[in-house]
């Protein structure tokens, strides 16, 4: 199984910026996507950002242009740079993976869809105040 573990969560000033990390275990696979999730009280779970085993990456309109995917593959560790925030960035931030998957099924859909992705973290709060 792989084991994700989130870190990096606070809180911001609006307009500030947080960089999350999400730790995980290794896994032999050549192909694998990885997302961040967030989910605010009383919304769905919403896919802001992906990015797949050959480095491409896709967003969120909410995001986009805001917040940066990025991945260190040797130490197994994918970030969340987060720049310019808001208020209604205020929620819990979950990494996903879908070891042997790449971006194809989230391009397809044209969103990230959360049932693309079968591992998951426990979550990290962030609030922008």
């Amino acid at each position: 199984d792989v084991q994700l573990v989130e870190s990096g969560g606070g809180s911001a000033q609006a307009g500030g910026s947080l960089r999350l990390s999400c730790a995980a275990s290794k896994y032999h696979y050549s192909t694998y996507s990885l997302a961040w999730f967030r989910q605010s009280p009383g919304k769905e779970r919403e896919g802001i950002a992906a990015i797949d085993s050959d480095g491409s990456t896709t967003y969120a309109d909410s995001v986009r242009d805001r917040f940066t995917i990025s991945e260190d593959h040797a130490n197994n560790t994918l970030y969340l740079q987060m720049n310019s925030m808001k208020p209604e960035d205020t929620a819990m931030y979950y990494c996903a993976s879908d070891p042997g998957g790449d971006l194809t099924a989230v391009r397809a859909l044209g969103r990230i869809s959360q049932g693309l992705f079968g591992y998951w973290g426990q979550g990290t709060q962030v609030t922008v105040s």
